[in-house]
């Protein structure tokens, strides 16, 4: 009976942990639901004036409608959109009375890079936004004003603006981009796919443990 207690316990200790951590992402996951849903609920809410003063943890997502004058001065992030192949996120400086502040235009094709995209007063609704850092991002080419990712600070400096964007969800006149409005969805929400990996291994474990529970007793038969 000795000889049986080691993979009993094994067995019955193996399947606890991997169980526990199986709940433990199923708890992350509600947790990462509801973080989706106010930042959904934030997205969506009613947009107002840009704000004189700015904090990036109150203000992240606020939506803001910003007017003013585009002067030609963008940066380009290379970009790809589903249906339309590779191209550029165009990142242009906004003068809005005493401020110059930077706004997220949208999707430009490859061709479309160099169009012209100026005018006297233009109207923009969407979202502040300030992005993760992006480490592993090679550094941009700023002779081609190529960007390989969003960097609020270094763009801000090379247009001559606050380290501010305001990613459009509306664009008016229209200026030939396609917006990519802020959205939850690029957020990653991973937990339900490891909580059925680690239950699949408590379910492997189990087996395995059962298998050999049943070897030792066979072999004092």
């Amino acid at each position: 009976m000795r000889r049986l207690w080691f993979p009993i316990l094994l067995g019955l200790a193996g399947v606890a942990v991997l169980c526990w951590l199986g709940l433990w992402q199923l708890q992350r996951l509600a947790s990462k639901e509801a973080l989706l849903a106010d930042i959904a609920a934030r997205i969506a809410a009613e947009p107002g004036p840009l704000p004189a003063a700015l904090d990036p943890e109150r203000d992240q997502y606020r939506p803001v409608t910003v007017s003013g004058a585009l002067g030609g001065q963008e940066a380009h992030v290379l970009t790809s959109l589903p249906g339309r192949g590779p191209g550029f996120r165009v990142v242009s400086a906004l003068t809005a009375g005493d401020r110059r502040i930077l706004v997220d235009l949208g999707f430009v094709s490859e061709e479309a890079k160099e169009a012209a995209r100026t005018a006297e007063r233009v109207a923009i609704e969407g979202n502040l936004f300030w992005p993760p850092a992006a480490s592993s991002a090679p550094p941009p080419d700023e002779g081609r004003g190529i960007w390989f990712a969003d960097d609020p600070e270094a763009m801000a400096a090379a247009l001559g603006a606050e380290p501010v964007i305001v990613v459009a969800r509306r664009v008016s006149p229209d200026l030939g981009t396609t917006p990519l409005p802020v959205s939850p969805a690029s957020i990653r929400n991973d937990h339900l796919g490891y909580a059925i990996t680690w239950f699949g291994l408590a379910a492997v474990w189990a087996a395995m443990s059962l298998w050999l529970l049943h070897r030792t007793r066979a072999s004092r038969a």
